[in-house]
């Protein structure tokens, strides 16, 4: 007979089922009660909801809930007919939580207001009446891109430093720090390209600190500043006795830089004349001072820089070809600034820190629309003009907020981008996200992307992302 239930002797313990994974977490902002009952209705099976009905309701449940995406209404309290108090809190919750997507609501039918949303980083945006199945298809992907970018956010900051003083975490300056790792200890000329203002001397003192050479000489010489009646003196030094004025020997740059780096800043600006002396250097590592005889041995690394095309230069004879080949053994190129917007904020908050030092000055911020902003401005000076804006902008700001005016800049500054490019802006960053977080495993990140592996591949070309030499 079997024994009583209460009886019997114990089985194995059974093993602790796996924890649910956690829920996405929506936050609901709409001051119409009817419209957050039916999103409650719509969502509720497969989200964590909050919800909010004004501004300090909002800012109160994002800061209580920490909502991976939210759904705002522009037309709240105290005038719903305007965005006016949608837009101030959008700009609160991309500062307060910048890893959170924000999808726009509205129930205007002027779309300035949507197309302004979007500028200042709103992931999508839906015009009333709001088609629901259309919506959970948008948060179902805004979920997806926020923990891609929390766990590539993660990545970077576990990621090395920046380099020297190239700051930035952008793909572009990346890109940049990662060659000059792999270029520096090589001791070959480097040329370094870009527009004025881009940091390529910067970049050349990078490539000297990570070379074998960093214990010696970094030598700058700025081809443009010195007369062609004295840069062959210059460069090369020259003998006692060579002009009139030439009471003793001079060592010239080249062999003071001997066992280090010399910078050949605007090197395109260097007389013919001198071209082929330069190139006999590079060919041979030897230089012949003015009024001399005899050639001497200088063992310097050469990094020249040029913000001209050389190549266009050797086309129109300005600049010897063979020299440029020899200069040229590898290319560093840095974008201009408007090029790289995403290292902005670093930048800026960089050189503040060190104009609030130079100024005497104590904490100084920037006003909330002051970001946005920068990150619109072409900056045809690049990283020396936004420098030097926040510099002075640290002297003349009245309080301890620094704003458009004190930066000399205004609305007017900037190009509002069209809707099309700030799609096609996120499109590229969404792809981008995803073959960093599957190393480039083209395959993976379809999966994750929910297309084929053809149309990824269509993507890459059309935004131009680079990738690795061997994909899978």
């Amino acid at each position: 007979m079997a024994a009583p239930a209460s009886r019997r002797a114990p089985g194995p313990a059974m093993p602790d089922a796996p924890p649910a994974p956690a829920r996405p977490r929506l936050l609901i902002v709409d001051d119409d009660e009817a419209i957050r009952g039916q999103m409650k209705w719509a969502f509720a099976a497969d989200y964590d909801l909050a919800f909010a009905w004004d501004a300090d309701s909002t800012l109160a449940e994002a800061r209580r809930f920490d909502p991976e995406v939210v759904t705002l209404d522009l037309g709240l309290p105290p005038d719903p007919r305007t965005a006016t108090e949608g837009l101030r809190l959008l700009k609160s919750l991309r500062k307060d939580l910048p890893a959170a997507q924000v999808i726009v609501i509205t129930g205007n039918p002027d779309k300035a207001s949507a197309l302004e949303a979007i500028a200042q980083g709103a992931t999508d945006f839906y015009s009333k009446p709001v088609d629901l199945d259309e919506l959970a298809v948008s948060v179902r992907r805004s979920v997806h891109i926020h923990r891609l970018e929390t766990e590539l956010m993660a990545a970077r900051r576990a990621a090395p430093p920046a380099l020297g003083g190239l700051h930035g975490r952008s793909r572009e300056i990346t890109r940049v720090i990662e060659l000059v790792r792999r270029v520096a200890p090589s001791g070959e000329p480097v040329l370094v390209s870009g527009e004025s203002g881009t940091g390529k001397e910067l970049v050349a003192r990078a490539i000297h600190q990570e070379s074998g050479r960093a214990r010696g000489p970094f030598v700058v010489v700025n081809c443009g500043g010195i007369p062609e009646t004295l840069i062959e003196g210059e460069l090369f030094g020259h003998e006692a006795g060579a002009f009139t004025d030439a009471k003793r020997r001079r060592i010239g740059l080249i062999e003071q830089a001997s066992g280090g780096t010399i910078f050949l800043d605007e090197v395109g600006e260097l007389p013919l004349p001198m071209q082929p002396k330069l190139l006999r250097f590079l060919q041979a590592g030897t230089i012949q001072r003015l009024g001399g005889g005899t050639e001497h041995q200088a063992d310097a690394r050469v990094v020249a820089a040029s913000n001209r095309d050389l190549a266009a230069e050797v086309a129109k004879g300005g600049f010897r070809e063979d020299l440029f080949y020899r200069l040229r053994v590898v290319e560093v190129h840095l974008p201009p600034l408007r090029e790289r917007p995403d290292d902005i904020p670093a930048l800026a908050a960089l050189f503040l820190g060190r104009a609030e030092a130079a100024a005497g000055r104590g904490r100084l911020a920037f006003a909330d629309e002051v970001m946005p902003i920068l990150a619109r401005y072409p900056w045809p000076g690049n990283v020396r003009e936004l420098e030097n804006r926040i510099r002075s902008a640290a002297v003349v700001a009245a309080g301890s907020t620094i704003t458009l005016r004190d930066l000399g800049l205004g609305e007017s500054d900037v190009r509002l981008p069209t809707l099309k490019e700030v799609r096609d802006q996120a499109e590229c960053r969404h792809v981008e996200l995803a073959l960093a977080l599957h190393e480039h495993n083209v395959s993976r990140a379809a999966k994750a992307l929910g297309i084929s592996r053809p149309t990824l591949h269509a993507l890459i070309q059309k935004h131009g992302i680079a990738r690795p030499a061997e994909e899978s």
